[in-house]
């Protein structure tokens, strides 16, 4: 039987990235969604919208529900995860992006690096071209 979290519910003003658990990374991996559709199982090629340690942003074709549980595959390790439905969004093209929630934290999964907990992404350096100043001369 699976523990039971209790979920935070964020303070007032406060926007879902202030409650944020993980650093959200923007990137684009392919995933295996599998799950059932009432008794019929099915198993969806998708690509990830966002990922963090806690789950990931995909565009799914399948139709879910908030609470559904699938299993997340990372194809290239074929390391599978269980997960939780815990956002639908909008449908575009046939697809809907869909929250989904690892059962645990695992930041491993994805096999990068996310940025530290104090990383404050206002702060970026922005890149600079080196000069094309000639050096002076001695």
């Amino acid at each position: 039987m699976r523990e039971l979290r209790a979920k935070t519910v964020p303070a007032a003003g406060e926007s879902s990235a202030e409650r944020r658990r993980s650093h959200r990374v923007q990137i684009t991996m392919p995933v295996l969604i599998r799950g059932k559709n009432g008794e019929v199982p099915f198993t969806e090629e998708a690509h990830t919208v966002s990922v963090n340690a806690h789950g990931c942003m995909a565009r799914l074709a399948a139709k879910l529900v908030r609470g559904q549980e699938l299993a997340i595959v990372n194809p290239k390790t074929v390391e599978e995860l269980p997960c939780t439905v815990t956002f639908i969004g909008q449908k575009d093209s046939g697809k809907t992006e869909v929250g989904l929630e690892f059962i645990e934290p695992s930041p491993l999964f994805w096999r990068i690096t996310f940025p530290s907990d104090d990383w404050d992404p206002a702060e970026r350096k922005q890149h600079t071209t080196p000069s094309t100043r000639a050096l002076p001369k001695r």
